[in-house]
């Protein structure tokens, strides 16, 4: 599965980086490895997977709002501890690959209604 290989290239990257290299900037308007790692965090357990459950089991209701980029320094991500963020990244991951290979003949063509216009689950599963 894809996911599942994406979420061990992530766990690759990071090794042997230290804690100030994972909070290196290349420039002041550009994210650090850390800022990156906990960007995928939060997309994995409060953006994709929660878009997608509400669009397959919740037709109708609208998504709960998100706001990644405001989230970078809201939520500090360049203080957090870099092994630490890793590691709540690569059991989200774990987490929602199970969730996704419970669901039963989950209907990839249901709509939601995203705030840019409709969008299909296949469409949402694809983009994760």
């Amino acid at each position: 599965m894809q996911m599942l290989e994406d979420g061990e290239r992530v766990r690759k990257l990071f090794q042997g980086v230290s804690e100030e290299q994972a909070r290196w900037k290349p420039a002041p308007d550009s994210w650090s490895m850390l800022e990156v790692i906990n960007h995928l965090l939060d997309e994995e357990r409060e953006d994709f997977r929660v878009r997608l459950d509400y669009t397959l089991h919740r037709p109708g209701e609208p998504w709960p709002p998100i706001d990644p980029g405001g989230w970078v320094t809201a939520r500090e991500y360049n203080r957090r501890d870099p092994e630490e963020s890793l590691t709540q990244f690569l059991s989200e991951r774990e987490a929602s690959i199970a969730w996704l290979r419970g669901l039963s003949e989950p209907d990839w063509g249901a709509t939601a209604d995203a705030p840019w216009g409709p969008i299909r689950a296949g469409d949402i599963f694809a983009s994760w």
